[in-house]
């Protein structure tokens, strides 16, 4: 299983009330990456930020959310997949500004993004470096340990008729919060009022890259319709999760799933195309079960589309191919099935096994199971003792101690 760490420090307003979070991926050595460091390390924290419960609780209705990026970031288009009311765009300190990044960070402001500046020192190498984006940021983030007294008090003058929010960064102390109260900051951040916590995510398993990159061709090079699109995703049960989750969190559309194309119509072979290439930088890896785990979610699905009628044959594909989901992503299924906004039908199959598709279902198990007990008679002393006893215990099936040995 594949755990992604984050770290995240609360933001706060004037009145002590939390008014975002700063999201920070950490590498596999459990240290900062700085997300500028890392377009893989931000692609996983924005596929984690879209798709993860424990961050969407966390963020709830209101908070919002900072995502570090710099220009390597930027010209990689993975942005474009985040939800401009929830996420604001923290441009490193550091960035290699020019013509080309400015206008990329221009262009994520007029689609609606809060646009906010990092660790601002307040020295005029800073000002005169980002002069011409002041009038497109939201919030400066003014590092207070940093900046040199007279200079922040200038910059402080300089910003306080305009719409820009002042954000003191680094308190450390109650006498830096107080001093920061008193010379009129709108946000405040620090280890005084808030020390950086780790969570855990869980990350989601990832189709193969060859396989994103044939999707990615098909979408550029296929413009006769989106019948392609569909069968080739059918083909992919893990990724069509994926995107249907997705598609459910960034969308604010009450729209009951049913098929792949409603979802491909209403969300655009480009959105589409930038959602694959996120992906596929985000690309995780996967347990050797995996690859018969899809393929029999296929076969499943194929054989209850089969069964059901014409009307009902592409939620009958759907709800075969979610049935196996739990397996394939080695967790509950309920959990995943909160993050979807999928049909009754399918819901009721694939939580309760019960509704429309039910006897396929029961008929495409049993053909399953009756492979499965012949493989397994056939290669019985082949097995490990340790994992016939894991599976005896996952599905509910007591041993007797004693009889063991």
């Amino acid at each position: 299983m594949n755990i992604i760490h984050i770290s995240i420090q609360k933001i706060f307003t004037r009145k002590k009330e939390v008014f975002a979070y700063e999201l920070l991926f950490k590498d596999g050595s459990d240290r900062d990456t700085g997300l500028s460091d890392s377009v893989r390390g931000t692609s996983q924290l924005i596929m984690s930020s879209i798709t993860s419960s424990e961050l969407d609780k966390l963020l709830g209705k209101r908070s919002l959310g900072f995502v570090n990026i710099n220009e390597q970031v930027l010209s990689k288009g993975i942005l474009d997949v985040l939800d401009k009311d929830r996420f604001v765009l923290n441009i490193d300190d550091n960035i290699k500004l020019d013509d080309e990044i400015i206008n990329k960070i221009i262009q994520y402001k007029k689609r609606g993004f809060k646009i906010s500046l990092e660790r601002f020192d307040s020295s005029a190498e800073m000002i005169n470096k980002f002069s011409r984006l002041f009038n497109f940021i939201d919030i400066i983030k003014m590092d207070v340990a940093l900046s040199h007294p007279e200079n922040l008090e200038k910059v402080m003058k300089k910003f306080e008729a305009t719409r820009i929010q002042l954000l003191a960064q680094n308190i450390e102390t109650k006498e830096d919060y107080q001093k920061c109260q008193e010379q009129g900051f709108h946000l405040f951040q620090g280890y005084y009022l808030d020390r950086p916590e780790i969570i855990e995510i869980v990350g989601p398993k990832e189709a193969a890259q060859f396989v994103i990159l044939q999707l990615i061709k098909v979408i550029k090079e296929d413009n006769t319709g989106n019948e392609k699109l569909e069968v080739f995703l059918k083909k992919q049960a893990d990724l069509s999760y994926k995107l249907l989750q997705f598609f459910n969190n960034s969308e604010k559309l009450s729209v009951k799933v049913e098929s792949l194309t409603q979802v491909i119509n209403l969300m655009g072979r480009q959105k589409l195309l930038r959602w694959l290439m996120l992906y596929l930088y985000s690309e995780l890896s996967r347990n050797p079960a995996s690859k018969t785990l899809l393929d029999l979610a296929i076969k499943r699905a194929e054989r209850m589309e089969a069964d059901a009628s014409p009307k009902n044959k592409d939620k009958a594909y759907l709800a075969g191919m979610f049935s196996l989901l739990g397996s394939i992503f080695e967790t509950n299924i309920k959990e995943l099935m909160t993050h979807i906004n999928m049909d009754s039908d399918i819901t009721s199959l694939v939580l309760e096994k019960k509704g429309i598709f039910a006897g396929s279902l029961m008929r495409a198990e049993q053909a399953e199971k009756e492979y499965l007990r012949q493989i397994m008679i056939a290669n019985f002393d082949k097995l490990y003792t340790t994992d016939l006893v894991n599976t005896l215990e996952c599905g509910g099936i007591e041993i007797d101690k004693n009889k063991i040995g």
